[in-house]
């Protein structure tokens, strides 16, 4: 990560016998205007017919070498920071069920899952190369994605679960059961690297484990630098950036408090 996307190729599966093709019309020019946005070129793609409509893109670009951002990198003493609001995954839940009664958590959902994770593009470079480590939040959800930042057994990351932005609205649905399966399997999956997961309110700490689209960047910055960094990603729209989480010394845990 870190780069800046030069062109790009469409990838589609489409069910042209039960979906018209209107559909796809639509889709293939909202994946164009978000290449366009990215400032890179469309070079055409592949379809196949399919039973599901699919839809991806494969880019290449280029990155400079003192500015690539790894998974893997984190420092003890570093802050992490989280760049867009969480719980797509419970709003998508509740508008599939038909439950979703709060049009502005909608709204937002589809706002924060179209804005491009273009900071490579926007930010001054300085700000750029004090980044240590970065990831997105996406299918593992925030817990699933921070634990994959400890780069090894000796560190844990301390996590503010007040400080993690949400969307409006995701609190009360999770509060009745809208929870996405997804976000059921990443508990499974990585509730044992949580300390003491128990004594933490179960709605949020079903928060953490959502499992996001498009999600926000998790970036690890020296504690020196990120208060810089968040005054300008928020400068540029992501007004909802928050420093969320401290890395330790440790043995590859999350450690959750109020606050950091």
């Amino acid at each position: 990560m870190g780069g800046f996307p030069l062109v790009a190729l469409n990838i589609v599966g489409f069910p042209v016998k039960s979906l018209d093709m209107s559909v796809l019309e639509a889709v293939l020019a909202g994946g164009f205007e978000k290449v366009r946005e990215a400032g890179a070129f469309l070079l055409g793609g592949h379809s196949v017919e399919d039973k599901e409509p699919k839809y991806g893109l494969v880019a290449y670009g280029e990155v400079a070498m003192d500015s690539v951002w790894r998974v893997t990198g984190a420092c003890p003493g570093d802050m992490l920071l989280l760049t867009k609001p969480i719980g797509t995954g419970i709003v998508a839940t509740a508008l599939k069920a038909d439950m979703l009664e709060d049009e502005r958590s909608l709204q937002e959902a589809i706002r924060w899952m179209s804005t491009l994770n273009d900071l490579p593009r926007r930010l001054d470079t300085g700000l750029l190369t004090s980044v240590r480590a970065c990831t997105d939040v996406t299918g593992f959800g925030l817990a699933g994605h921070a634990l994959d930042m400890l780069s090894s057994k000796e560190m844990n990351l301390v996590l503010g679960i007040h400080d993690i932005p949400l969307l409006p609205g995701t609190i009360s649905l999770a509060e009745s059961g809208l929870i996405p399966a997804g976000t059921y399997n990443n508990r499974i999956e990585y509730e044992d690297r949580v300390r003491d997961p128990q004594k933490h309110d179960e709605v949020l700490m079903d928060m953490l484990f959502d499992a996001q689209t498009s999600g926000g960047l998790l970036l690890a910055l020296p504690e020196e630098k990120v208060q810089d960094f968040l005054k300008a990603v928020q400068g540029i729209g992501f007004e909802l950036s928050s420093v969320i989480g401290r890395f330790t010394k440790g043995n590859g845990e999350l450690e959750i408090v109020d606050n950091i």
